[in-house]
């Protein structure tokens, strides 16, 4: 039997009563409750372990990118903006894509504008965090996360989480990073930059979450295609045993 919906009370009481204000508080407690709950329920069951037998070549990842006030979570700086895309084995699906500007309530400093674009004016426009952070996960849904440095976005999104809703996040979570030192251990420069142009991926938009997910993408399914036919890898647990061998 369907459970029946329950109406928001105090919104309709502050409505009947002519505090336009308050209805509108207690319409956004209600919502901020739904996506609470939608957050903490996402991070349940994400390391299911029939995963790991999952081929490469159909495997389905989320590659996010974050642009934040600042590089250091633990001394306050906070979430500016998200940018993901969708990648099944080597293909990446460019037209499932999200993109996301929040107000993570922190203010946004002039070299950060001038390094992402993101305007003081563009962030107090923008949903709150949880808003954010709901869309994000509704989005990544129960795949596996890939970023470039991943340590970076991992400590953003669990101090958000954390911030936000009580949790850490339990996604498996691969670093294309990583992957390059495991590839190409004779390099001696990592960086996202230097590695797009390593495999001929052109660089546009850096610093835009959006933009960097796609190329860091591009990356990852060319990493996908080369452990594959070096015969390292066929599957997420063999990516897995590979990357423990650096």
């Amino acid at each position: 039997m369907t459970e029946p919906v329950q109406s928001n009370g105090g919104f309709w009481r502050s409505l009947r009563s002519g505090n336009i204000n308050s209805a509108i508080a207690s319409m956004r407690g209600a919502q901020t409750a739904q996506q609470l709950a939608f957050i903490r329920s996402q991070m349940k069951d994400n390391r299911r372990p029939e995963v790991l037998g999952t081929p490469l070549d159909e495997l389905e990842v989320v590659v996010f990118d974050l642009e934040t006030t600042g590089f250091n979570h633990q001394h306050g700086d906070e979430i500016l903006s998200f940018g993901a895309v969708r990648v099944i084995g080597e293909q990446v699906i460019e037209q499932e894509s999200f993109h996301m500007i929040v107000n993570s309530g922190s203010p946004v400093p002039p070299f950060i504008t001038e390094l992402t674009g993101i305007t003081q004016h563009m962030v107090d426009a923008a949903p709150p965090l949880m808003e954010g952070l709901h869309d994000f996960m509704a989005f990544v849904g129960g795949r596996v996360l890939v970023a470039h440095a991943a340590a970076h976005d991992r400590g953003f999104l669990n101090a958000a989480l954390w911030k936000t809703s009580k949790v850490r996040l339990t996604h498996r979570l691969l670093d294309t990073m990583m992957l390059a030192q495991r590839l190409y251990p004779e390099q001696t420069d990592y960086s996202l930059d230097e590695l797009l142009r390593n495999c001929s991926i052109p660089v546009e938009g850096r610093h835009h979450a959006l933009s960097d997910a796609r190329m860091t993408a591009r990356l990852w399914a060319d990493y996908i295609k080369e452990i594959q036919a070096r015969g390292d890898a066929t599957t997420l647990g063999d990516m897995y045993v590979y990357l423990s061998e650096a």
